[in-house]
């Protein structure tokens, strides 16, 4: 009679078996997720029993085939790996724009710790690690939209503070139009505008622009519908397969958040400024060429003087606090720096007129895990995304007043905390003041170390790598 696998099986199998069975129970318990006690007794096969013959090619006779299925082993075993790693552990991240410099720089790579907050159950567990939603090459869905879990994050070492750097999906991505992927869903309408025709908003007055915001927001899905030659078809993306976006967390659940004069107000006290924050100035020349060394010694790149030209003896930079202070020092080089007034128009929320402006916002308040409050008609236009699309409940304005889920009611009370994200670079960023608040289901996780730079201006033999930068932590 044949001795069974079991009585086979050596002491080291069993050891090794053993710490695997221990570790994998671990996970479960952290993830708190007991359907995987499915996966033990595979696991148990694998080490001790061996009734599946997962090695099978390694006693093939035929070279190719085992020199083949080696690689494909190896290459299934990677992809699990990653898949795991990147939902559990970390992530890379590549900042794409200048949103949040000078902190973080266009070409920075960082290592996203998903431990720092506590990872999230992947709303869509059925996709292709190393892809957010779209797969190279082919051009189609890195995942299966079948089955879908519900928001749930397990226990992490901490949870997002005041001035943290999170990287997050983007809210506002929910609703995509294939061919303008980036921008929010409503505003990409405003390149037709109301009529199919291009809007150009920028020569109306503040109000003007704030009344076609509105309009356009409102009948945003209409206009692209009736555009698809420009925007594409329309798709719906889970949380988790969101554009990822990283800006700094400006107020937390519950705050109250004031802008005045480029100033931030929490609670009505002021905060300091991170030190890479910078704003847009009118710089007034001598007329004098400002050499390209200069400007990369203040840390702007090409992007960033583009509103320069030789000679000029006015222009505009954006400028942080101690590059300010050393451009003003340059006498032969400048005369005066003088804040620049953005122009108002195209703010949260678009569906309410407001004379906000990027420097002068607010006050607003962000909403918290089981907080309740009394609806307005004009709380209403800050909060109805959160009770819409976040939580997901039909909200329907009548005659007699506001209905939620088909039952009147003058209040309502908040299932997620939720955020407001600022990019350093603030007049250069499409953040929370463009599209709200960021709910808490929305967060991916912390950058902690940039691993490589590059310098998109320079050549790979001219500086292209920012070696100062490089295992730079994330503050």
């Amino acid at each position: 009679m044949k001795e069974s696998n079991i009585k086979k099986a050596t002491r080291r199998q069993w050891i090794t078996c053993a710490i695997v069975l221990a570790l994998y129970l671990l996970f479960l318990l952290w993830v708190k997720s007991w359907l995987g006690l499915i996966l033990i007794p595979l696991i148990f096969d694998v080490y001790i029993t061996k009734k599946v013959p997962w090695t099978f090619w390694k006693k093939s006779k035929n070279a190719t085939v085992r020199s083949v299925m080696s690689w494909v082993d190896a290459i299934v075993f990677s992809l699990i790996a990653v898949y795991f790693v990147n939902i559990y552990l970390f992530q890379n991240y590549q900042i794409p724009s200048s949103s949040l410099e000078k902190s973080l720089l266009v070409g920075d790579f960082l290592y996203v710790s998903k431990v720092s907050y506590g990872p999230r159950v992947p709303n869509t567990p059925l996709s292709m690690p190393l892809t957010q939603h779209t797969l190279p090459i082919f051009n189609t869905k890195s995942y299966i939209e079948t089955p879908q879990w519900p928001y749930k994050r397990v226990a992490g070492f901490g949870k997002v503070k005041h001035q943290d750097i999170v990287v997050f999906n983007f809210p506002a991505g929910d609703t995509i139009a294939l061919n303008a992927q980036l921008p929010e869903f409503y505003s990409v309408a405003l390149g037709v505008g109301l009529d199919g025709k291009y809007l150009d908003t920028s020569k109306l007055t503040p109000e003007e622009q704030n009344s076609v915001y509105e309009a356009v927001y409102n009948k945003g899905r209409s206009i692209i519908k009736a555009n698809p030659k420009v925007y594409g078809d329309i798709i719906y993306r889970p949380v988790d397969r969101r554009e990822n976006y990283v800006k700094r967390c400006i107020a937390l659940p519950g705050d109250s958040l004031q802008i005045i004069n480029r100033d931030i107000y929490l609670n009505g006290v002021k905060q300091e400024e991170p030190e890479g924050v910078e704003f847009i100035y009118i710089v007034g020349g001598t007329g004098k060429t400002i050499p390209e060394e200069f400007f990369r010694e203040l840390g702007l790149s090409n992007e960033d003087t583009q509103g320069y030209s030789p000679g000029s003896t006015e222009f505009v930079l954006p400028l942080t606090k101690k590059a300010k202070e050393k451009l003003l020092a340059r006498k032969d080089l400048v005369t005066s720096i003088r804040n620049y007034n953005m122009p108002a128009g195209g703010l949260y929320p678009l569906n309410l007129h407001t004379n906000w402006s990027v420097d002068n916002y607010g006050p607003l308040w962000i909403p918290a895990k089981g907080a309740t409050i009394e609806l307005t008609p004009e709380n209403l236009a800050y909060y109805e995304r959160c009770i819409v699309a976040y939580e997901g409940n039909k909200l329907e304005r009548k005659e007699d007043g506001v209905y939620i889920n088909g039952q009147k009611t003058s209040s309502y009370t908040f299932q997620m905390d939720y955020y407001w994200m600022m990019g350093d670079n603030r007049h250069n960023s499409a953040d929370s003041r463009s599209w709200g608040f960021v709910p808490e289901d929305h967060v991916v996780g912390k950058p902690i170390l940039v691993w490589l730079s590059l310098d998109k201006d320079r050549g790979w033999f001219s500086g292209k790598i920012r070696w100062n930068r490089i295992f730079k932590m994330v503050h």
